[in-house]
């Protein structure tokens, strides 16, 4: 039984989040520079079984596709080229940020810390992952 993998893409950096193999918990796995986002991925791969693939879908508040879809268009276009077998699957990203950053507030993390954002990014990637499962478990789809 493989775990999911979340990724929240950025231009320059992009955050990872992953699942335990019950599909319960997401944790933040890493915040790595998207030029070296495919041979994380590939080592991560070869180490642990990945059962599908979470992809930030980036909308705006009208529900319009933000500007950064384009890039993650790009880069969905190559992950399924590279991993053909690889489920991938959208999944809307409003929020994640301005969540993430309340959840650092709330744990008490210093303001230099919560302005780190590879953190963030990591953060995001766990909350889509978890946001993911919940709406998963609430349509008895996992």
């Amino acid at each position: 039984m493989g775990r999911l993998l979340a990724i929240d893409y950025g231009t320059k950096r992009t955050g990872l989040a992953v699942s335990d193999t019950l599909k319960l918990i997401a944790s933040g796995l890493d915040t790595v520079p998207t030029h070296t986002l495919f041979d994380y991925l590939k080592t991560y791969f070869e180490k642990e079984p990945v059962d599908r693939v979470i992809v930030g879908l980036p909308k705006q508040m009208n529900n319009d596709m933000s500007e950064n879809m384009k890039y993650v268009t790009v880069f969905v276009k190559k992950l399924k080229a590279t991993y053909p077998h690889m489920e991938i699957e959208y999944y809307d990203e409003r929020f994640t940020s301005r969540l993430a950053h309340q959840a650092m507030l709330a744990g008490g993390l210093k303001k230099k810390d919560r302005q780190n954002k590879a953190l963030v990014d990591k953060i995001s990637a766990t909350i889509i992952l978890q946001d993911y499962m919940e709406s998963r478990r609430m349509q008895n789809l996992i």
